[in-house]
Parts: C-alpha cells; structure tokens; sequence
C-alpha cells in the first residue's frame, strides 16, 4: 500500500468514525445537565428582555403615565403575549414543523420544496417571503448585542451617576472584545453559558419576588380584562405602546432555530417549568415595585435589587447580555452558512471550531461585520431606549412570515385541514400583524434601519440566486453532455497522459467547462477523469450511506454525485477516499483537482437581469471564496481554469 492510499484509508476510518459514533442526545444526559446546556444556549435572548423591556413601556418613546391601573394593564399584556405568541404559536405549534430534527426560516422554507412548481407565481412569492423572512432576521442579530450590552452597562448609571460618561466607552469594549474572541469558538467558554444562564434566571425569579412582596395585587393582572381596559383608557397611545410590549419576545424565533441541538421536547420542558416562571416573576415584581413606588420607572428592573447587590447585578446582567449576543452571533453564522449552501448568498470562509459538534462555526466576514454594526449602532443611537426603536420591526416582521409558511407546512406537509389550518393562519397572523402596526410606528426613530438591512440582504439573496440561475443556464447552453464529450474523445483517439483528475459540474449530464476547456487547448486527457457533482439537498443534513452515488463511465471516466444537507459543509477529498471501495483505487495525495474560473461580462446578454443587478452579481463572483476553501480542496493540488461568460 503507497503512503497516499494509507492516508486515504485514514481519513476514511476517521470520517467513518466521526459520523457513525453515536452523537450526544437527550437519551444520553440526564434532565438536569440538559436542560441547563437548553438555557444556555436557547434562552440567554429572550432571558435578558426584563432588563428594557418593562421600562421601556413607561419611560420609552411613547411614554405612558405609571398609574396601578396603567401597570396591571401592561402585565397583562406582557402575560398574555408570552402565553399565546411564545408558548402557544412556537412551543405547541411551530416546533412541529422541523426538517430533519432541524428548524429555522431556511428549514421551514426546504420543507415547502422550493425547487419545486416555481413556475407559479404564487410559489415564486412564498420563496420569496421566506428569503426576505431570513433577510430580517439579520437585522435582529446586528441590534441584539447593541442593545443587550448597553442596557446591561446602563446600570452603572443608577449605582454611579458620574459613570455616566463612562457607559457607551465600557459597552465598545465589551463588545469589541466579545467579537474579538469569537475566532476561539465556543467550545472553550460554551461549558459556563448554562449555569451562568441557570443563576441568571433564578435571580430573576428571587428579584421579582421580592418586588412582588411589595404590591402583591399585580397578581390580578393574570386577568385578561386589564388588557382590555389598558386600551380603553389610553386609546391609540396604548395601541402604540405595544412596540414595547413586544420586546418580551425577542428570542422567541431563536427558540425555532436551534431546535436542532437540543430537539423539540426540552426546550418546551426547560420553557413551561423554569424560564416562563421565571420571566412572568421578575416581569410582575418590576410591576409591583413602579405601583409601590411610581418614580422608579427609568430603570425599574436594576432598583428591584437591594443597594448591597446593585454592582453585582450590573455584572451578572452583562454577562448575561454576552451570552445572549453570542448565541445570536452564532445564529447568524449557522444563518449565512444556510443560505450559501441554498444558493442564495455567494461562497464566504467557514472555518470549523469543534471537531465534535458541526454547528460550532466560524465566519471570519460575518462575524467583523456584526462587530462593525454593533459599534455603530451604540455610537449612533446612544442608548438601549433608543435602539429599542429599531428592535422590534426585523424580529415581528419575521414572526408575520413564519406564521405564514408554518400555515403552508401544515397544509402541505403536515395534514391539516383548511379549517384548522386558517384558523392557525388567521388567529396568530392577528396578533403579529397588531403588533407589526405598532412596531411600524417606530420606522422614523430609528425602525427603519433593520427594514433597510433586510432589503439590502433580500436584493443580494435574490440577485445571487437569479445570477447563479442565469449563469448555470449559459453554461449549459454552451457545453456539451458528458456522453458527448466522451464520445469525441474515443472517435478522435485524444492521447491520454497518466494520472488523475477532478472536475466540477453543476448539472449532472453535463460536461465541465473546466474540462472542455483544458482539452480544447492541451489536446490531451488524464488517464482517469472524476467529474463530481455537489448536490445540496433541502434538508439539514445527510447520512453516510447516502451520500455518494458512484458510477463507471467508459474510457476511464467516472461520475461521483455527492449530496449534502444545507447545514453541512462538503469536503471533497474526504468522500473521494471512499471510491476504493467501490472499484477505484486513488491516492488521494496525487489526485489534481480542477476548478473553473469564471470571469463574468455584465450587461451582454439581452434576456437576463437589469444591468445593475448584472453588476452586483459579479461583484459578489469576484469576491466569493475560492472552490478551493469551500470543498476542503488542498492549494498545491489544485489548478484554475479560466473561463468568460455573458450574463
């Protein structure tokens, strides 16, 4: 056996191994370390909205006057928002709807087959919904630990009122550094996210208890008649008030999309038994201490602590921010690779951080670009009150759209009748819509920047994936089928020089024009020809027994199809050590792997996309990651070949 086959077979065993060892599930732990891995991860967002959220209702934009009657009414509606949109809409009906275990706005998209009827208009806007569903949630994830840091920091204010100065300073670092150590992964401070999450919450509950204690009638605010008197009284200021409440829920989409780490049943357990108690406690004694005592409305949640534990509050809070923004940030992240591997964003580096658990990644652009934004945005608006503005317009927009395509889902997929189905359509899309009016209201103070970032990623997603198409589609137009090309080579006797080679094709009978191009001007054929075809299936993920399909061509030419789950990354040499098995023996250290360049003309074409567009498009091709990168490609056996294209 040559050294290159030893290796091959090494990775090979590695590989197997890595994939088929039983990987650690709920069976495998006890309830206990599980739930606190759940709080850590799942619940740090939506865990640290009582620090702004309450204040923000009575000391916000649209301030309303801190009367008992006014406070009941506000828990009230606080109460029965995390009830019906957080524990009824995503833990009894949206958490249905995974793909494979996994869930997410690009997993509720696959589970309506996009590849499928877009000749419809009607399905051609569901894509396009979804898209733009994904798009907000970025502007989520840019706010998220502007907000969560600052208002944490902003308790400074209330134990030293000379530290004011010192506020938006010490937020910057915190999060320059925070964006800073993300290279590390979070394999490494991962271990102490859940029980920091864990005391986290239960000082929430210990908080609001003792706030409690002092105007034990907040309890009545269960009753949903306060709500509705909260609106009678205050008329359309009440109404618009509602952006605020709404703040109680940000990280409720979070809870969708990490469904895939944990799966649907713990975080509904770690969710009724400990974090709604917890949130409604510390929610209903911040009520009972602006009753009590109406002047303490600016910071409500920090004066609930007696003056002894003030600093240590302030600490625990912001470390609590820092969770909360690094399981956004890595969201974000896991959001990006999603949608590279769907076709709607161009190729960026991912660079894996654990050998162990696939969804720990790192992406260098991503990751300089979130910093850049969270930056700014401390720099720009000055404060959690105002960032609170911009918060809510991406993170409801994107709650309107997934209530949309969970009604699909549940039509097409799930079973359910039309009645049952509309009445879920209709009853939810209620209460986003109600809010989404009220958030909307919000656009001139600063809603309208997270509309601005999710309608420049919605055209970029949309122009990358109508690029791709067009450009694919040229490719096939001016490229013959493998059969062909084979064909020519047997009729024209082409001299075959030793060695393998590989070349990529993105349709299956269709010839690389890598590879038509290298014979056109050599005049020659490597002895042994791969052509391999990625294949990104609408699932998360795939197994090992189903993800090469290999056949024997003729002459020396073979066809290897590889299909991956969008939440996979391809590495091309690793699936190729597994051709000795079946009749191909490689070293894989001598195999040459060729990968074409494709060197876009803008504007040629007549029938395609505006010309503005044709220009973005191939911006984005100039500056997308090599092949070489994306498919694990080693440099020194790899060989570009140039190619033009009109689009």
């Amino acid at each position: 056996m040559s050294a290159g086959s030893g290796n091959a077979a090494g990775r090979n065993a590695q590989k197997e191994a890595l994939e088929r060892a039983p990987a650690a599930t709920p069976h495998n732990q006890t309830f206990a370390v599980l739930a606190v891995a759940v709080l850590g991860v799942v619940y740090g967002d939506i865990g640290t909205s009582p620090i702004y959220a309450l204040r923000e209702c009575f000391a916000g934009k649209i301030p309303i006057p801190v009367t008992p009657d006014n406070v009941l009414g506000i828990l009230s509606l606080i109460f029965w928002t995390l009830v019906l949109v957080i524990s009824l809409k995503y833990m009894v009906y949206v958490l249905r709807a995974d793909n494979r275990g996994e869930g997410g706005t690009f997993a509720l998209l696959a589970l309506l087959r996009p590849e499928r009827d877009q000749a419809r208009r009607s399905r051609r806007a569901l894509i396009l919904l979804g898209v733009l569903g994904a798009s907000m949630l970025y502007g989520g994830a840019m706010i998220t630990p502007a907000i969560s840091v600052l208002s944490a920091v902003e308790g400074l204010q209330l134990a030293a009122p000379v530290l004011h100065s010192y506020v938006i300073p010490i937020t910057v670092v915190i999060l320059v550094l925070l964006f800073a150590v993300q290279r590390h992964g979070t394999a490494t401070i991962g271990a102490a996210f859940g029980p920091l999450t864990l005391i986290w919450f239960a000082v929430l509950a210990l908080l609001g208890i003792r706030g409690i204690l002092q105007a034990p009638q907040v309890l009545f605010a269960l009753n949903p008649w306060y709500a509705v008197r909260f609106f009678a009284d205050n008329g359309m200021t009440g109404y618009f008030v509602l952006y605020a409440v709404f703040l109680v829920t940000t990280g409720g989409e979070a809870l969708y999309a990490d469904l895939g780490h944990f799966g649907r049943k713990p975080i509904r357990q770690v969710w009724f038994a400990f974090v709604l108690p917890a949130l409604l406690i510390n929610y209903f004694g911040q009520g009972a201490l602006l009753i009590a005592e109406p002047s303490k409305n600016i910071h409500p949640f920090f004066h609930l602590a007696p003056s002894w534990g003030l600093y240590p509050l302030i600490i625990l809070a912001t470390a609590a921010t820092c969770i909360a923004s690094q399981a956004v940030i890595t969201g974000a992240y896991s959001l990006t690779r999603q949608a590279m591997q769907l076709g709607l964003f161009p190729r960026l580096t991912v660079q894996q951080t654990s050998a162990d658990a696939r969804g720990q990644i790192y992406m260098p652009a991503v990751n300089w670009i979130l910093m850049v934004a969270a930056v700014g945005l401390v720099l720009a608006f000055r404060s959690s009150g105002n960032l609170a503005a911009a918060y809510g317009v991406a993170v409801n927009s994107t709650m309107a759209i997934t209530t949309v395509l969970a009604f699909k889902v549940a039509r097409e997929r799930g079973g359910w009748s039309l009645p049952a189905a509309l009445l879920f359509l209709l009853g939810f899309l209620a209460i986003d819509l109600g809010f989404l009016g009220s958030n909307l209201l919000t656009i001139p103070d600063g809603g309208w920047l997270p509309l601005v970032i999710g309608a420049l990623l919605f055209i970029v997603m949309t122009t990358w994936r109508r690029g791709a198409g067009l450009l694919a589609q040229q490719i096939a137009n001016t490229t013959p089928n493998l059969e062909t090309f084979i064909g020519r080579v047997t009729n024209e006797k082409m001299p075959r020089i030793p060695g393998t080679a590989v070349f990529f094709t993105g349709r299956l009978e269709q010839t690389p024009p890598s590879l038509q191009k290298l014979v056109r001007h050599t005049g020659v054929v490597y002895e042994n020809v791969i052509v391999v075809t990625v294949v990104i299936e609408p699932v998360p993920t795939t197994n090992l027994d189903e993800r090469m399909e290999f056949t024997q061509l003729d002459i020396g030419f073979y066809r290897v199809v590889l299909r991956y789950g969008f939440m996979q990354t391809p590495n091309i040499p690793s699936e190729l050590s597994a051709c000795a098995e079946l009749g191909l023996a490689l070293d894989l250290d001598q195999v040459h792997y060729m990968i074409g360049h494709v060197d876009l003309l803008a504007g040629r074409k007549r029938h395609g996309m505006i010309i503005w567009r044709d220009k973005l498009f191939s911006f984005l091709a100039r500056n997308t990651e090599d092949a070489t990168a994306t498919y694990h490609l080693p440099a020194a056996q790899t060989m570009t070949v140039g190619l033009q294209v009109g689009i």
